[in-house]
C-alpha cells in the first residue's frame, strides 16, 4: 500500500490501523514534529559536545565507534520494533550526534575551516525546499515516484555491496572515494545527495499517511525516528560532496 525509501518506515507499519480522523491518543503530523525537533535538539547538543572534544583532542576513539555500532543496533532494532521509538529515538539521536560530531570535526580540522556548518546549512535548507514541495503538492508522491525512488535507492544498495566486495581485493571505485576529485565522484555525489532529498519526501507522506490512518500517538516517536535517519544521511552525503568539490579545485 505505502512504500518508503527509509527502512525505518515500512509499509507495513500502519497497514493494522483503520482509517480514521485523527482523534485523542492518535498519531498526529503536529506531534510527530514536535518530537522531531526534540530529537534534533539532543543530536545537536550531543554533537556539540563531541565537537568541542574532538577539537581539544580530549575525546576516546572507544567512544566515537561505540556510538556508531550503538546507533546502527538501535536503528535497527526501532525498525522491526516501532513502539520501542519512544525511548530508542532520543538514544540514538544522542549517539548519531557523539558520532556526527566528532568525525566532522575532523573533517573540518582535514579540509577547510567552515565545511561542517556549510554541510548543516545545506542540509537545513534542503529539508525546508522539500518539505515546502510537499506541502504545496507541486511534488505529488504517486506509486510512481516511490517506485523510481525505491528502486534507485535499491540499485544504490547493490552498487555499495558490490563496492565493499571489490575493496577486498584492493580494487577501489573513484566514485566512493572522496580524496579523488574526479568528476563521475561529483556527479555520483549529486545523485546521492538528490536521492537522500527525495526520500524526505515519503517520509513526509508516511507519517501524514500514518496519522490519516489513526496510529497510536507512540508512533510520532517512530516518525520522527525515520526523519532523522533520512536528515543524518542527508547531511553526510552533502558533506561528501563538498569534500569532493574542495578536492576538484585543489
Amino acid at each position: 500500500m505505502f512504500k518508503s525509501s527509509n527502512p525505518a518506515l515500512r509499509p507495513q507499519v500502519f497497514e493494522s490501523f483503520d482509517y480514521a480522523a485523527p482523534r485523542a491518543g492518535t498519531m498526529t503530523v503536529q506531534g510527530t514534529v514536535s518530537k522531531t525537533f526534540l530529537c534534533l535538539a539532543i543530536l545537536s547538543a550531543a554533537g556539540i559536545w563531541s565537537w568541542n572534544q574532538a577539537a581539544d583532542r580530549a575525546i576516546d576513539g572507544g567512544l566515537i565507534m561505540g556510538a556508531a555500532i550503538g546507533g546502527l543496533v538501535i536503528g535497527l532494532v526501532t525498525s522491526f520494533n516501532p513502539p520501542l521509538a519512544r525511548w530508542t529515538a532520543p538514544i540514538y539521536s544522542a549517539l548519531q550526534g557523539v558520532l556526527l560530531g566528532a568525525v566532522s570535526q575532523f573533517i573540518e580540522q582535514r579540509y577547510y575551516k567552515g565545511i561542517a556548518l556549510q554541510a548543516v546549512g545545506l542540509t537545513a535548507c534542503t529539508m525546508l525546499v522539500m518539505l515546502t514541495l510537499y506541502a504545496t503538492r507541486l511534488i505529488r508522491v504517486t506509486e510512481k515516484l516511490r517506485m523510481a525512488i525505491v528502486g534507485a535507492l535499491g540499485a544504490l544498495m547493490l552498487f555499495y555491496l558490490i563496492t565493499m566486495l571489490m575493496s577486498l581485493f584492493g580494487v577501489s571505485m573513484p566514485a566512493m572515494d572522496p580524496k579523488i576529485g574526479a568528476k563521475v565522484g561529483i556527479i555520483f555525489s549529486l545523485f546521492v545527495v538528490g536521492l537522500a532529498a527525495f526520500c524526505l519526501l515519503l517520509d513526509f507522506d508516511m507519517i501524514e499517511q500514518g496519522a490519516a490512518y489513526g496510529a497510536p500517538r507512540s508512533y510520532e516517536w517512530y516518525g520522527a525516528f525515520g526523519l532523522m535517519v533520512s536528515l543524518i544521511w542527508l547531511y553526510w552525503q552533502i558533506l561528501s560532496l563538498l569534500m569532493r568539490l574542495y578536492n576538484d579545485r585543489r
